[in-house]
């Protein structure tokens, strides 16, 4: 029996199109160097003690906690996101962030022996220019995304603010490839829920054995996808091991590794 052709192509964003986790890393360390030239720190102990504490923070006192980890909002991620929006979650978010922003900041402070709450402020401020300054895309995302854009209907994925994540898409230049956008505080809910692809997937008039799901993630993109019947694509960036029990159709180091195996697909469907 032959497989039913594909018609449509789903990407998730983070580390699948734009260097996020990197991206992140060089916002703290731009903020550390300044922390470096006032008062005498090592970038990379104030590093990694300040994604200690916004992660402690973020996850103990944020107000609005079930929210964020049901649209999935990362700790660093709300050190930058605005928190756009009428719900009141992202209202509790947004009036509590400027003083999660500082006190991120303030306490890895603190664990070096510095006490300074305007510093931290500064520190708070830079982050958030140099983060929201820069938005990398991997160097294979443009081409494949060419070769792809116009044979099939092309749709991204994304948990996360909906403001956050609609910023990034704008600063890389990425919406014009897709057809739709689905960040998951749209519809308050998350990947792996399979109520996410469901509700992109009616968006695009496409049945689930219809579309591939392209991501980095093995259990919010590929296990998720899988669970409702899309092909999967694990886009393995980092070379890291699979996890027993997840099964992809294809896993690929690059974007360019799957056009070829896309374009197969249609000829024999």
């Amino acid at each position: 029996m032959r497989e039913t052709a594909i018609d449509a192509l789903v990407f998730d964003l983070d580390d699948t199109l734009v260097v996020e986790k990197e991206s992140a890393a060089a916002a703290f360390l731009h903020a550390c160097q300044l922390a470096a030239e006032r008062c005498g720190l090592d970038p990379a102990a104030l590093h990694s003690a300040v994604k200690e504490t916004c992660s402690n923070l973020w996850h103990h006192q944020s107000p609005a906690r079930a929210y964020a980890v049901e649209v999935g909002i990362s700790s660093w991620e709300a050190l930058w996101s605005r928190f756009e929006g009428e719900r009141e979650d992202l209202a509790l978010l947004r009036n509590w962030a400027p003083s999660y922003r500082r006190d991120s900041w303030r306490n890895a402070l603190r664990l070096h022996g510095v006490d300074d709450v305007d510093l931290a402020a500064e520190l708070a401020n830079a982050f958030i220019a140099h983060r929201r300054a820069h938005h990398v895309v991997y160097d294979d995302v443009r081409p494949a995304l060419e070769r792809l854009c116009g044979r099939y209907r092309m749709a991204l994925l994304t948990n996360g603010a909906s403001d956050l994540q609609r910023e990034k898409i704008a600063g890389a230049g990425l919406a014009p490839y897709f057809h739709e956008i689905l960040v998951a505080a749209d519809i308050g809910i998350a990947k792996p829920d399979p109520r996410t692809f469901r509700a992109l997937l009616t968006r695009l008039g496409i049945e689930p054995q219809a579309a591939v799901m392209l991501g980095d993630s093995q259990s919010r993109d590929i296990q998720g996808a899988a669970a409702i019947g899309m092909r999967t694509v694990w886009v393995n960036r980092a070379g890291v091991p699979r996890r027993d029990g997840v099964a992809c159709d294809l896993e690929v180091a690059n974007l360019t590794e799957c056009v070829e195996w896309i374009t197969a697909q249609a000829a024999v469907c």
